[in-house]
């Protein structure tokens, strides 16, 4: 969908304390002596959490899909379905959730409570991509959670790296069954003929564009005004990949107890999460489900603008809320100067003293 990065809410779901002034910028207020995740609530009550299973064969999610593609220098490319597709297809997908439709209608990045932007790679996700490429990690025999996971592109880079085991979580079941889904059996197909012998030949490497205000990393053949190929599903249902992934939809708080009736719970060795500290209401459970599923040596990588205006959000409130929870020590790892500030931190647990 190109929509813009602006996460406007729609009147009926604004609270009046964010009307109030909850931006710190610009000689707004500041309500720091509210506590955080009471200045914003959720429009809607928590959504359940579910585990969803591939299907056993899973090539109608692939029917005339169109992928792009991104490559970032080292980097494995990186397939993904073209947000536009939603779009136009909306009232013929399957969606439960009436996301798509609502969407498209409004115009817009987020519904509060209903849809949480999960359809969209937002920019944030290629910051932390680029980040691994030049530190150079393998994720080999690593446990892995892509948390709001949208696309999956993170994820889907673990995988291809040697991850022993990712997991994607995002809210909406939606986002999951008709992208994140799609997007991991894109990647774990063989390449078809179509564009097998160009890509080996370097071409079709990540381009910029600006697309509404938004950076959008393409291919060459959409560049030049030729749409990427379609992709043909294969046989994935026994693939090896695809049977180390696990897909949840759902709350984070409904989501950490799901999987906290496993024995043992899972424990993940590095958790993604990008774009996701948007809206200070959902801070509790995002620091609650981090604190209780990462591995004890374990990272967190946290990729997000400095404010979101509309919802309130950004690292500076989130670094305060991590902070007076004392469990993780937080350090930047990357601070762009360009246009509205974007970061990639990462968050560990605390040593004992």
């Amino acid at each position: 969908m190109s929509f813009c990065f602006n996460f406007d809410v729609p009147a009926q779901t604004t609270n009046p304390e964010e009307e109030s002034g909850v931006h710190l910028q610009h000689g707004q207020k500041d309500d720091a002596a509210k506590p955080i995740e009471d200045r914003t609530k959720p429009a809607e009550p928590v959504k359940e959490a579910k585990e969803h299973l591939p299907q056993s064969d899973p090539q109608f999610l692939l029917t005339d899909a169109v992928a792009e593609t991104i490559t970032i220098g080292t980097l494995p490319p990186l397939h993904f379905l073209n947000e536009t597709v939603f779009e136009k297809t909306a009232a013929e997908r399957e969606d439960r959730e009436e996301i798509l439709l609502r969407t498209a209608e409004q115009r817009s990045d987020l519904i509060s409570g209903v849809y949480e932007g999960g359809l969209k790679v937002w920019e944030c996700t290629y910051d932390l991509l680029e980040l691994i490429e030049k530190d150079g990690e393998t994720f080999g025999g690593k446990a892995v959670l892509d948390l709001g996971c949208g696309a999956g592109l993170l994820g889907i880079l673990a995988l291809k790296r040697g991850a022993r085991q990712v997991h994607f979580q995002d809210y909406n079941s939606t986002v999951i069954e008709q992208l994140t889904v799609p997007n991991v059996i894109l990647n774990c197909q063989e390449e078809d003929e179509v564009d097998s012998e160009e890509d080996k030949q370097g071409s079709g490497k990540g381009k910029v564009k600006e697309e509404d205000g938004c950076e959008k990393k393409v291919k060459d053949e959409e560049k030049d005004g030729i749409s990427p190929p379609k992709k043909r599903a294969a046989d994935l249902s026994q693939d090896p990949l695809l049977a180390k992934c696990r897909f949840f939809s759902g709350d984070w708080s409904t989501f950490l107890a799901l999987v906290k009736k496993e024995e043992p719970h899972p424990k993940y060795d590095i958790i993604f999460t990008a774009e996701t500290i948007y809206n200070t209401a959902y801070y509790p459970a995002l620091h609650e489900t981090l604190h209780k599923l990462l591995a004890p040596d374990g990272l967190v990588y946290l990729a997000t603008k400095s404010h979101y205006f509309g919802v309130g959000g950004g690292l500076h409130l989130f670094e305060t809320f991590v902070e007076q929870r004392g469990v993780f020590s937080l350090d930047h790892l990357w601070d762009g100067e360009d246009g509205l500030q974007r970061h990639v931190v990462v968050l560990r647990f605390k040593k004992p003293l």
